[in-house]
């Protein structure tokens, strides 16, 4: 059952993590969510009891320290990604980098002072009393991460005020993602506390994420605060999904309309032919219709039947036409405008309309 727990939400946050990368690269946005997605999805990935017996026949617990470190890589990544929705991605980015490179190799440079290490799953719960380099281990991953929860929790709640709509939500999510975190290391603590003062403590190992409390705070929540944060770093972009499926649909359904006009009239050919984004391309190919409906006499009076058959009786070949007087229009209104010209030309050729 964990390890369908944590392959899962490590698969769901790889997905979308290497999705986000993608979408990173085309647009030059939205990097440190991919970076930190990705990292989500490897820790829950290394940290699942099968990954962790192969893991630890190339080192005892290496598992363990993997997962840790990616961890630490995913919460600096949602801090600057949180940072950037509010507006303070350049406050205290140095303090973090440099808090982040500190905890790293502090976790390394403890994880192989320490000697005996275990095989199999990485629990060291036995080795705190007899291994003070462990303390020094798991105190540096549990500060670190605190600060990193805490300022996330922060950021979000003070964005939020002023946030509606999808962001909100997904604000909401991250900050019930930071208390269940929050909880998590509060356990963490307790837990490698209790371990010091006993005389001969017991692994904590778990049947299930929610058999037991302490399976709950050390297993459970970590899923839970995962798999909230994911989602709520995903749900701010899906109106923006929503727009581009919507512009891919429309520069779909005016390249007909527009490759006419444009071998009519090739002067309305922009020079610069649309930027990296979806939404530049609209835009630009937006400009190129209506300049070349405005040289075709197609006035705002005309419905969309008689302006794409007026368009279609135009010749192939260039010409000189007198434009008229333009006369402007609300971005909508002229989306929805150029839309029903470029369907009713779709029409008129045969190609059929495109919805």
């Amino acid at each position: 059952m964990i390890d369908i727990l944590f392959l899962g939400v490590g698969a769901f946050a790889l997905v979308v993590g290497i999705w986000r990368a993608v979408r990173a690269r085309r647009t030059g946005a939205g990097t440190g969510l991919a970076v930190s997605l990705i990292a989500l999805g490897a820790a829950f990935c290394f940290l699942s009891n099968r990954a962790q017996y192969f893991e630890s026949s190339l080192y005892p617990s290496l598992g363990r320290l993997l997962s840790n470190l990616a961890t630490m890589v995913a919460a600096y990544g949602i801090g600057l990604t949180v940072a950037e929705i509010s507006g303070t991605r350049d406050r205290g980015r140095r303090t973090r980098l440099v808090a982040l490179g500190v905890a790293l190799t502090l976790l390394v440079v403890m994880f192989f002072a320490t000697s005996g290490l275990p095989r199999g799953i990485g629990v060291f719960d036995e080795l705190y009393r007899t291994h003070p380099t462990l303390v020094v281990y798991v105190f540096t991953y549990t500060v670190y991460l605190g600060f990193a929860v805490i300022d996330i929790g922060v950021m979000a709640a003070v964005t939020i005020r002023a946030s509606s709509g999808a962001l909100r939500a997904g604000l909401a999510l991250l900050l019930l993602a930071s208390a269940f975190a929050v909880a998590y290391l509060a356990g963490k603590v307790v837990a490698t506390i209790h371990a010091l003062q006993a005389e001969h403590p017991a692994k904590a190992l778990c049947r299930g994420p929610f058999s037991t409390l302490p399976c709950t705070l050390d297993v459970g929540f970590p899923a839970v605060s995962v798999l909230l944060i994911v989602l709520g770093l995903t749900i701010p972009a899906v109106p923006g999904l929503v727009a581009a499926r919507r512009d891919a649909r429309t520069l779909r359904l005016l390249r007909p309309l527009r490759e006419h006009l444009t071998r009519r009239f090739p002067e309305i050919v922009r020079i610069d032919p649309g930027g990296p984004s979806r939404r530049e391309r609209v835009l630009t190919a937006m400009s190129e219709t209506n300049d070349g409906l405005i040289l075709a006499g197609v006035t705002p009076q005309l419905t969309p039947p008689a302006a794409a058959r007026l368009v279609r009786a135009l010749p192939d070949e260039p010409g000189e036409t007198e434009p008229p007087a333009a006369q402007g229009e609300p971005f909508a209104a002229d989306v929805a405008r150029l839309r029903a010209i470029a369907r009713a030309y779709r029409e008129l050729e045969g190609t059929g309309p495109t919805h």
